[in-house]
Formats: C-alpha cells, structure tokens, sequence
C-alpha cells in the first residue's frame, strides 16, 4: 500500500495532518506517541505578537462535536521561532506546517516573512477567518476581494508554499478559493469551523464569554465534504480537507472529495492517540476499498 502524497513538491509518508489548535507545537504530543509516524503537523495558529486569547470560558459541548473561542491565543511569532521550534526539533524530524494568524494584510505578510527563513517550516497555512481591524471586523476569507490582498501580500513576503485556510462562512467559499488561486496561492485548506453557540437555560446566558464559538468535530464532517467538493470543481491548486474527521474511513471519504491531504482537529482533543490511530488504520482501509495508492483516489467521486 502506498499511503504517500504530495504537497507542492513535499512528498509526505502519509495525508494525516494533526489540525492547528489540536497538537499544540507537537512536542507535547511526542510524550504520548512517536509523532514522526504523522504526514505532518499544523502547529499553534501564531500571530505577530502575543495574545492572550479571549476570556472564559471558551469551551462549550455540542451533540457531536464542540465549540471554541479559544482566541488565538499564542507568544508570538519570534517566541515560537526562539522557543517552540527548537524544542519541537528534538522530537520531530520532518518539516511542520506553520499556521499564521493576523488582523490587518500587513501583520499576516510580516509573520509569514519571519517564519520564511525557519528550516523547519515546509509550508505556509494562513488563516483568513481572523477579523480586519481595519476593515470594520469583517473576516479576511468573507470576501474574494480580501482574502487576494492577504494572499499576494504573504506571496510577496515568502518563497514558501502558501496555502490559504478558508472560512466555511464566506457567503461562497469555491469563489473565495478561485481568489485565491488568482492571486498566487499554492493551495487552500478547508474547512475552518462553523459559527455557533449554546445558550445555559439556568442562567439564561450564552455559555462562551465570547457568545459565539467555531464548532468543530463529527457533526461538521458532511458539511466540509461538501465544501471540499465545491472547491475541487472550482480550483487547480491543491486541497488539505478537514472538519469533522476521525477514522481513516473519513479520510478516504475527504480525499475522494478532491482532498490531497486531510486535517485531523477535535478528534485530538477527546483522544490524543486519535492520529496515531488513523495513521496506523490507513492501509487496512486502503485494502477494505480497493485502494492501492492513495493519490490515485483523489477527487475521485467526481469521476464516478
């Protein structure tokens, strides 16, 4: 069986790729498994400065699956390159996906230039759900229009891969990706989470300090294939798929939407052995549906 894919030229062992905000900067994860076994990793959404994030709390359940407003909450970019990175090293030898967070067009291209010359950074994941501060607070991925500007602008700031991660609440997300592959992008990343909330009946008060929160898990999984989809018919450029995956079963699912790779997120969080798991349950499946190499099943279901 031949688990291995390609990601602008940077062939991995395997698709399954731990989501941002789920594994941390990895090492924290290596106490519990060999996480070399992993494709890669998306670590820590990071910022320009450092955040605290948003008040609590900042988690709510939800019937199969969850809600956060965590806040991005991060040291910042030149403490993850000084600290993070070196410590992440020790642990894992393959290159990381760096995920890049920002509030204006000049913070994403200033974060993704510092992270330009880290060695260990294989490609650039830029998170355009992040409001525009200059922009009336309106998310970066709402708009064609914006998510091109941040898009040149970290293209012109990196030689680096950049993939954009999209939002699932642009009014049309294939139209955001079209922008983006317009304006240079490498390859996009979808689904970011769905807004929600939850209401305390007791309290008769949201349960996030924050109100609204992104759902992520086993509930937003239909909904990220049918985005992914939609994308794989809009698009040339390469897809990562996530939202809501958590057996290989989903990732064969994800990659016969038109993924190259997939993005594992909450399932992290309620099993931390979830991707270790999957990498290890990848060929059986493989064998249970025929498949031999798994590039040869990508965007398949729109070939019959």
């Amino acid at each position: 069986m031949n688990t291995q894919v390609t990601l602008s030229g940077w062939t991995l062992d395997n698709p399954v790729i731990p989501a941002s905000g789920t594994f941390g900067y990895g090492y924290e994860f290596s106490e519990w498994y060999d996480i070399n076994i992993l494709g890669t990793f998306s670590f820590k959404g990071t910022t320009l400065e450092a955040r605290f994030g948003n008040p609590t709390p900042r988690i709510a359940e939800a019937p199969c699956g969850m809600l956060n407003a965590v806040g991005l909450q991060n040291p910042g970019v030149q403490a993850v390159v000084r600290e993070e990175l070196p410590k992440l090293k020790k642990v894992f030898r393959k290159k990381v996906i760096a995920n890049v967070s920002g509030f204006s067009v000049d913070e994403y291209a200033r974060t993704c230039a510092i992270l330009d010359r880290e060695e260990q950074v294989g490609l650039l994941e830029v998170n355009i759900s992040c409001p525009n501060v200059h922009g009336g607070g309106m998310a970066f991925g709402s708009s064609p229009e914006m998510a091109a500007k941040v898009t040149e602008a970290v293209k012109a700031a990196t030689k680096k891969p950049v993939y954009m991660k999209l939002s699932p609440n642009a009014a049309d997300i294939a139209e955001v990706a079209r922008a983006c592959e317009e304006a240079g992008a490498d390859g996009v990343c979808l689904i970011n989470t769905l807004l929600g909330m939850r209401i305390d009946p007791r309290t008769r008060r949201p349960i996030l300090a924050n109100t609204f929160g992104g759902l992520s898990g086993p509930c937003v999984l239909p909904v990220a294939l049918r985005m992914v989809w939609q994308v794989y018919e809009a698009v040339n450029i390469p897809i990562i798929g996530m939202g809501g995956v958590a057996s290989a079963a989903d990732v064969l699912e994800m990659m016969l939407a038109g993924a190259t790779a997939v993005e594992v997120g909450a399932a992290n969080l309620k099993n931390p052995y979830a991707c270790r798991d999957i990498v290890r349950a990848l060929p059986a499946e493989m064998a249970r549906c025929g498949v031999e190499n798994l590039t040869d099943i990508i965007g398949g279901a729109h070939h019959g």
